[in-house]
């Protein structure tokens, strides 16, 4: 199970500005995305936008699947060194990261959200804690 990293996580108040900046200012393809995941309208799965992890800004979160999904604008074709760095940061919370062109997004919705629906089942199967076995102990 991942850490909780969204309570008791120490945050500068430099970061939370900017995250809500981000969320007053979000990209085309952000606001269609978050247009289908908010309030729980993707299987049930619950999303921040837009959510601090360690000294960085998710696009999007799901703690119940320890997912984060990041939109890919043009920016990205220039920082992809930057990127591969953020990424190893945020895998070492256990948190898998899912990454979209924005274009996919515009013009292909319904495959990305399949794939991100497909993505948290699994991972919130994986994560779920099971109950132990009372075979052989009677019945």
């Amino acid at each position: 199970m991942p850490r909780n990293i969204v309570r008791g996580q120490r945050v500068s108040s430099d970061l939370i500005a900017r995250s809500k900046e981000l969320r007053s200012n979000m990209t085309r393809a952000e606001k269609i995305l978050w247009g289908a995941l908010r309030r729980n309208q993707l299987g049930g799965f619950h999303f921040r936008r837009q959510q601090i992890i360690g000294r960085y800004i998710a696009d999007f979160y799901c703690h119940a699947a320890a997912l984060v999904i990041e939109l890919d604008g043009k920016v990205h074709e220039h920082q992809k060194e930057r990127d591969r760095a953020r990424d190893e940061i945020i895998r070492s919370y256990e948190i898998m990261i899912l990454r979209f062109r924005n274009e996919e997004v515009e013009k292909m919705l319904e495959e990305v959200l399949q794939k991100i629906l497909a993505t948290c089942v699994e991972r919130a199967k994986d994560l779920t804690p099971q109950p132990p076995s009372l075979q052989g102990k009677g019945e």
